[in-house]
């Protein structure tokens, strides 16, 4: 390499996923054609659907991983990493920070940092590099690029997250269908990134629960 100097039941969805993916497509476009019957019924008496949940009582603790060597502290405060000038395919990723009984977590720490566009670190300085904080509904929103991938690693972001007054979580999030994620040692299924890669710039989405009551 060179260097410059965001639950149990995501777990049988993604078991789902990559054990079966052909009944997994079959049983979701199934799931569209009975979801698109309701919602024309809830259309036509007026009723409007529930919200899909951003956490459930079955979510189990994102769970952690290893921080790598080239984590650095007292990064900016910032929501966006991307510079002028920097080469690389923009990203939004959004989410929100709950505890365990799903409750958002206000105020909550979230430092990130990932490879640049050629797949570099960059340890002289702060690029690809930020910290923020959710807001009052454990919301937070990050504008950067997508990591370049280099040898022994897929595609990832880094992330701390840490409750007021709380242990810190150190994990990483990775991107779906990425060739190389069954080949990392370190991927985790449960730390996928949920993508629209139809949208410009692509957003992408993770919800973290953290091990507190």
């Amino acid at each position: 390499m060179r260097v410059r100097g965001f639950a149990s039941s995501r777990r049988r969805v993604l078991r789902m996923l990559l054990a079966a993916p052909v009944a997994f497509v079959l049983g979701a476009r199934l799931w569209g054609l009975e979801a698109g019957a309701e919602s024309l019924r809830a259309a036509a008496t007026g009723r409007r659907l529930p919200l899909t949940p951003d956490c459930g009582d079955d979510d189990e603790p994102t769970p952690p991983e290893t921080q790598g060597p080239f984590f650095k502290p007292r990064s900016p405060q910032r929501t966006s990493l991307v510079e002028p000038g920097m080469p690389g395919t923009r990203i939004e990723i959004a989410g929100r920070v709950f505890g365990r009984d799903c409750r958002p977590l206000a105020g909550a720490l979230l430092d990130f940092w990932h490879a640049d566009d050629d797949g570099e670190y960059d340890n002289e300085g702060f690029r690809c590099r930020g910290h923020q904080y959710t807001d009052s509904e454990g919301r937070y929103r990050l504008s950067t690029i997508v990591p370049g991938l280099y040898p022994g690693r897929t595609r990832h972001f880094h992330v701390k997250v840490q409750p007021r007054g709380g242990r810190v979580l150190t994990t990483q999030l990775y991107f779906p269908g990425e060739p190389r994620n069954q080949r990392d040692g370190l991927f985790q299924p449960e730390l996928l990134l949920a993508i629209d890669s139809g949208s410009a710039p692509r957003r992408a989405r993770f919800h973290f629960v953290l091990d507190v009551a």
